[in-house]
């Protein structure tokens, strides 16, 4: 560590930064400073080093060949920092961080972190509200749950469950429907934030959503659903989403038919760790959990 001590440590890092991004603002704008910063902190690091690299034109800087040459140990140096204050970051043993959905936390996990509790009495659970794509290794998120296609970089993900959609409502409007065609002529209840149209259940049946009837909009799941156990309307819903009420009496399915959305719910985790105990404890509990849905 003899020689690191030689070179500050920012100025170490905005050189990296500066190798890898190729400019100076680029830098500037990932680092948080300013340019004329950055520079410094660059020219600070080749004279503590004694040696130049970069080379310095009109057109900006560019990397000589010892520049090249210490690119990658500085950047995989830096990776190894990075993960280093994750890891201090990160939540102890006996405490499991699960990044969800907030409908999904809402209407379908929450209600059985109890029967988890029972089984591990000693972990605590934290549940990070979030549909935003998490960098496990970046962060203290131990594992997430997301709906898509899968195959996002730079993660582990599993499948754990196909997505499926079908129409739900309360018992006494379901009286009023015989066929899909019925749809057209009472009020739906839809969720504006939905990435699923009504047309992926409809069109097997030769309906498009146009044909539809009027009703209320929400730009919550959550509330949708409410909406359609309140009986006011028919709403397009998914396993996770309407699990309960269908199981508790509140909302029945009309037509039996569920159709495939091409989305699937997926356990995402890092790639680069070796998996704990704890995470693994919660996904043998969760894929037990999602085994026990079955609307047929």
């Amino acid at each position: 560590m003899r020689h690191l001590n030689r070179i500050p440590l920012n100025a170490l890092k905005a050189t990296e930064s500066v190798l890898r991004l190729g400019s100076l603002a680029a830098a500037a704008e990932e680092l948080g400073v300013t340019v004329g910063a950055v520079s410094q902190h660059v020219i600070r690091c080749e004279k503590q080093m004694g040696r130049k690299v970069f080379d310095r034109s009109a057109r900006g800087l560019a990397p000589t060949a010892f520049g090249r040459e210490i690119e990658g140990r500085l950047r995989e140096g830096f990776a190894r920092l990075d993960e280093a204050v994750a890891l201090a970051q990160r939540a102890s043993d006996d405490v499991l961080t699960i990044s969800v959905a907030p409908v999904f936390a809402a209407k379908w996990l929450v209600p059985r972190l109890a029967g988890y509790s029972r089984l591990h009495p000693r972990m605590r659970v934290r549940v990070d509200a979030s549909v935003a794509l998490v960098d496990p290794d970046a962060s203290d998120i131990d594992m997430a749950i997301r709906v898509g296609e899968g195959g996002w970089p730079g993660v582990k993900a599993e499948h754990l469950l196909p997505q499926e959609v079908f129409p739900v409502c309360t018992p006494a409007l379901a009286q009023r429907l015989t066929t899909p065609a019925d749809l057209r002529h009472v009020p739906i209840v839809r969720d504006a934030n939905s990435n699923i149209s009504w047309n992926v259940w409809l069109e097997p049946h030769g309906l498009t959503e146009d044909a539809l009837g009027a009703g209320y909009t929400f730009t919550d799941a959550a509330l949708a659903l409410d909406a359609a156990i309140a009986g006011q309307g028919i709403l397009l819903a998914w396993q996770t989403l309407a699990h309960d009420a269908l199981a508790a009496g509140l909302l029945v399915r009309p037509f039996k038919e569920r159709q495939p959305t091409g989305l699937a719910y997926w356990l995402v985790t890092s790639k680069e760790r070796v998996e704990r105990k704890k995470v693994k404890d919660f996904k043998d509990w969760l894929r037990d959990e999602i085994s026990r849905i079955d609307l047929e």
